[in-house]
């Protein structure tokens, strides 16, 4: 089983964006991040689970943990009724980020992946970790 902490961090929103994950695999740590000028701190949060499945083999079973409910319940809850309504809202307006969106989802379905949120700023360490990378990575 494939452990990854993923989030994202942008200073100002939009503004100066990073996104980072850790990977644990069969004990092995690997550390990817990236920085974009002018994003959002959503369109970072979202970046860091697609890049860290672009680095696993395809059918692996995967754990993410992240503390962003946006990336959690949009993945497993909100993006199947976004998908039927022609990528809308209940509120009838355009999905934000819907190419991170599509990217994320096709991943989501090459994988066997449990979605998991933690609270941000608190006792997981590897979630602080990842953290201060993604904000490292902003501040690039």
């Amino acid at each position: 089983m494939i452990k990854i902490y993923t989030d994202g961090s942008c200073i100002g929103n939009p503004g100066q964006g990073g996104w980072a994950a850790i990977i644990l695999d069969d004990g092995k740590k690997t550390e990817i991040k990236g920085s974009k000028n002018d994003t959002t701190n959503n369109q970072m949060e979202l970046l860091a689970p697609i890049e860290a499945l672009k680095k696993i083999p395809k059918g692996s079973k995967v754990q993410i943990f992240t503390d962003s409910k946006y990336v959690k319940s949009g993945i497993t809850e909100w993006i199947h009724n976004w998908k039927k309504n022609g990528w809308k809202t209940a509120n009838k307006k355009k999905v934000s980020n819907k190419e991170l969106w599509t990217e994320l989802d096709l991943l989501n379905n090459e994988f066997e992946i449990s979605w998991n949120w933690v609270k941000a700023h608190s006792t997981d360490e590897l979630n602080n970790e990842v953290d201060s990378l993604a904000r490292n990575a902003a501040n690039l």
